[in-house]
């Protein structure tokens, strides 16, 4: 017999123990103590496709779409991502010191003001279209841009010059 993953999220409930761990109950009765929320999609679809990763490592619980969660589950599956997943969402971009890479950006943040040097246009991924814009630091550490529209016209012109 294969060992299946459940995917009924009928009577299942999600707490958090003392210890900050996510703690799963299915609506069969069966308990997993610490599970870790892991996005399929994170980029693309970050809101559809998680799965529920008991300590053995295997999958405790599969999430077609968060949209189906109780929303207090989801908040703390939420919380749980944001604390793991670190990707500053960019503002505005202050100055760069140079139109070539690699280039060191100023850059005004959701966490604050920082600085990111980008190694090669190519570390500037498209996700929708032009306007949905994830692009990687020399460190490795990733910054969205939700939508180029939204940047000031400034931002706007400084990020041209690297499409």
């Amino acid at each position: 017999m294969i060992n299946t993953p459940h995917s009924d999220l009928a009577g299942m409930q999600l707490v958090r123990n003392p210890h900050g761990r996510l703690v799963l109950t299915l609506g069969d009765g069966t308990v997993y103590t610490a599970v870790v929320p892991v996005r399929a999609f994170p980029i693309a679809a970050p809101t559809e496709g998680l799965s529920l990763i008991a300590v053995d490592g295997k999958e405790a619980l599969w999430v077609a779409r968060m949209d189906d969660l109780q929303p207090a589950h989801r908040q703390l599956i939420e919380e749980d991502l944001a604390a793991r997943e670190f990707v500053p969402t960019i503002e505005r971009i202050l100055k760069v010191s140079s139109f070539s890479t690699p280039s060191t950006w100023d850059l005004q943040t959701d966490r604050g003001v920082t600085q990111m040097v980008l190694k090669a246009e190519e570390d500037i991924r498209k996700l929708a279209g032009r306007t949905k814009l994830q692009i990687t630091g020399q460190d490795g550490v990733q910054f969205r841009i939700p939508d180029t529209h939204q940047l000031d016209r400034a931002s706007r012109k400084l990020l041209e010059r690297f499409l």
